[in-house]
This record gives C-alpha cells, sequence and structure tokens, in this order.
C-alpha cells in the first residue's frame, strides 16, 4: 500500500482554511451562495492545471478536470463537494493534529470533548494521527476530505504515467450542503459511466443507497389585530405554524429513528404573529412511504388552516432520489470497489446514508454513484474528527479502482 498520510494530512489541513459555509438562505439567489466556496473552487482548477488536467469552470460554478487515460478502459468520474455545513460554526477552522493519538479523550476549547467511550471507532487509530477542529467550529471533513482524497489521487497518477489508468474525470460541486449542489451541474459534459462520490464517514463503508429527500416549505398568513381587542378576531401566524409542528409525529423525528426509518423534521421556524415560515425535512428510503409523508404533512397543514383560520400553504420541493436504483443496475460499479480493497487487504461493506450526496442527483441520470468513505466522524459538529490513516486508505481505494476500470 502507497503511504500518503503526510501529503493527505497537510493538503486536507490547507483546504480547512477556506472559509466555505454555506447558506441556504441564498440558494437560487446566488451560485455558491458564499464567497469563499468559489475561491476554493478557482484554487482546485489552479492545481488541477499545474497537474496537466484540462479543466472547465463555467456558469454552473463546478469544476472540472479530466486526465487522459492510457488504456482504452471505461471512462470513470470522481466528485467532492467544496462547502461545509452550517449547523454548527463551520468558518475560521482551526485545525489540530493529534500525533501518535494516545487512545485517551480528546479535549477542545469551551469543554467540547471527544470520549473514546462513545466514539469507539477512535480505538483504530491509536499510535497514528487524528486531526479535530480547536472547539470552536466544525472541522470539515464533510467533504474536504474529499476533495483532498481526489486531489492526491489525481497528482499520484500524473507522477506515476507507468500505471494504468481509462479517462478519468474529477467534480467539485458547491453548495451540496443546501442540497442545491447539483441545481446547476455541466451534465452535458460528463463522460463518465460511473461517477464515485468521496463523501462517506465511517472508514470501510461503500453506500449505495440514500434517503428520498424532500422540503416543504410552509408559508402562514394571520390576521392581525390589538392583542386588547384579538378575541374571536386574530389568528397568531406562529400559533399557527406551531401546531403544525406539533402535529408531526415526534416517533418519527431524527432523534427518534435510525437504520431505515425515516422521518419528519421540522428544521426552521421564524416570523410574527402576521407571518411565519416553517421548513420541513421528510426523508425515507422507500418511494411510496416518502410519498405518503409528503401528502401527510400536505393534510396536517390543511387541517391546521381549517381549524385555526387565517392562510396556510406548503410548497414541496425535492432534493434528491435514492440512487439503489441506478447502482444496481451498474454491479460493476460496486463490484470495482470490492475488487480493489481485496488486493488492498482492506475491509469494505455495503451501507446506507441516512442522507444524501450530490451522486444521488447524477444517479437520476442513470449513472452509478457510489459513496466512498473518507474516515470523518461526528460530521456537522463541533466534535468533529478524521483518522489521518483513513484519508490513506481511501487513496489507495481510489487507486484500485482506477486500475479495476483500465481494463473495462
Amino acid at each position: 500500500m502507497i503511504r500518503f498520510n503526510d501529503s493527505v494530512r497537510d493538503r486536507f489541513i490547507r483546504y480547512t482554511t477556506y472559509d466555505t459555509m454555506s447558506d441556504g438562505e441564498l440558494c437560487g439567489k446566488k451560485r455558491p451562495t458564499t464567497p469563499g466556496q468559489e475561491e476554493l473552487l478557482l484554487q482546485l482548477k489552479k492545481e488541477l492545471e499545474e497537474l496537466g488536467l484540462e479543466t472547465y469552470y463555467g456558469e454552473e460554478k463546478v469544476v472540472q478536470g479530466k486526465l487522459k487515460g492510457n488504456t482504452k478502459g471505461t471512462t470513470i468520474g470522481f466528485m467532492a463537494h467544496v462547502d461545509t455545513a452550517d449547523d454548527c460554526n463551520g468558518n475560521g477552522v482551526k485545525a489540530q493534529v493529534w500525533k501518535n493519538y494516545d487512545g485517551g479523550r480528546i479535549t477542545l476549547k469551551d469543554g467540547v470533548t471527544i470520549d473514546p467511550e462513545t466514539d469507539r471507532d477512535l480505538a483504530l487509530y491509536r499510535g497514528g494521527e487524528v486531526i479535530t477542529s480547536d472547539g470552536t467550529s466544525l472541522l470539515g471533513s464533510d467533504d474536504k476530505a474529499g476533495v483532498a482524497i481526489i486531489m492526491e489521487t489525481i497528482k499520484y497518477l500524473v507522477e506515476h504515467p507507468e500505471v494504468k489508468r481509462p479517462d478519468l474525470e474529477v467534480y467539485f460541486t458547491p453548495d451540496e450542503e443546501t442540497g442545491s449542489g447539483m441545481d446547476s451541474f455541466p451534465y452535458s459534459r460528463l463522460e463518465s459511466a460511473v461517477c464515485y462520490t468521496v463523501d462517506g464517514e465511517r472508514e470501510g463503508e461503500v453506500e449505495i443507497e440514500c434517503f428520498n429527500a424532500a422540503t416543504v416549505e410552509v408559508n402562514v398568513k394571520g390576521v392581525s389585530i390589538h392583542l386588547g381587542s384579538a378575541r374571536g378576531i386574530m389568528v397568531n401566524a406562529v400559533t399557527v405554524a406551531s401546531h403544525i409542528v406539533t402535529a408531526l409525529p415526534q416517533a418519527e423525528s431524527p432523534e427518534a429513528t435510525d437504520g431505515r426509518y425515516g422521518y419528519y423534521c421540522p428544521l426552521m421556524l421564524q416570523g410574527t404573529g402576521t407571518e411565519a415560515r416553517l421548513q420541513i425535512f421528510i426523508r425515507d428510503f422507500d418511494m411510496d412511504r416518502f410519498e405518503r409523508r409528503i401528502e401527510a404533512v400536505k393534510k396536517i397543514v390543511g387541517a391546521v388552516e381549517a381549524l385555526y383560520g387565517g392562510e396556510a400553504k406548503a410548497e414541496v420541493s425535492v432534493s434528491y432520489h435514492n440512487m439503489a436504483e441506478a447502482n444496481k443496475k451498474n454491479p460493476g460499479a460496486t463490484e470495482a470497489v470490492y475488487v480493489a480493497s481485496r488486493k488492498l487487504g482492506l475491509s469494505i461493506s455495503e451501507a446506507i446514508i441516512r442522507g444524501g450526496t450530490d451522486g444521488a442527483r447524477l444517479a437520476e441520470t442513470g449513472v452509478a454513484c457510489p459513496n466512498l468513505y473518507t474516515g470523518g466522524h461526528n460530521l456537522h459538529s463541533l466534535k468533529e474528527w478524521i483518522g489521518v490513516d483513513a484519508m490513506n486508505h481511501s487513496i489507495n481505494l481510489c487507486l484500485g479502482i482506477v486500475d479495476y476500470w483500465s481494463e473495462r
């Protein structure tokens, strides 16, 4: 196995210094939604050009790089996103490297701790290097680790022209965390029969199935009047929106479900007595249940409107669908991962994503898009961490996948 630990660690840390936290409120108004994303995208374009790749960066704000192959194998791609989530602070990241990790509790600023009693995978990296933030922000392994892994893979292939490879494409996208990463994508330029997203978590997992995902935007208009004269007249928009939230089944929320169980999640509520806005996420692996959930929310909104008056309207937007069908239609996409893992002596297993990737949107066009691990843990939180060995193994896995497709 080739050792990339030092180079991928340094590259990843360098990418974390870019402030790329996306802003869902600007979706459809600005792309990328934050300036730091474009700064990193342009830097990646420059680095790909320095490696000799043909690049493209147009109005879609997606970086494409093309590396010519030396065999007649199948063209494949690798994809990652540059933005980080806004679930907690994602800017001003100050990465901390824990060398020769001793297996104990990691204490960061403001009392943030990462405890091996609950984060049991930490034991896998005892004696190696673990990277965290300083505790005041997330780290950004979702998905700057994926970006670093892909860049190291391409760099190695360029520097070792004797290694067999088919034609390769790489894509770096913005705003994946807002669900709009693929709203504008250069589909007409895509030549890959298979495109691997490097956006997974736990080492050893390849994800071939994800949620179906939708967002319901509920806009409520109340009836305003002086509170002293409100009886029988006033309709409080905040009250109406709150009753919609409480009508959602609490046993089917993210904090009450796991595995293949879907959920409803009220993620944002803001407004006044006159107008209020509510955002509800809907997730499910099964299409029939997914559609039933959407209809259930519509009916809840209608029922609450009928009970309280005013006006409550629900608008549904589907973010992505389960990528399982496209992956199953091209079994070679997953077989390549298993073959490469066996040759490297790495364990691999299939997993489901209780979320989605840009690959889920690409899979809707029929392109198989398995999701490869980066090694990141506790994503979207102040306790995020990643093992450098995991990133190293992921690079070797990507090289093994390239080798598989070089002959097919």
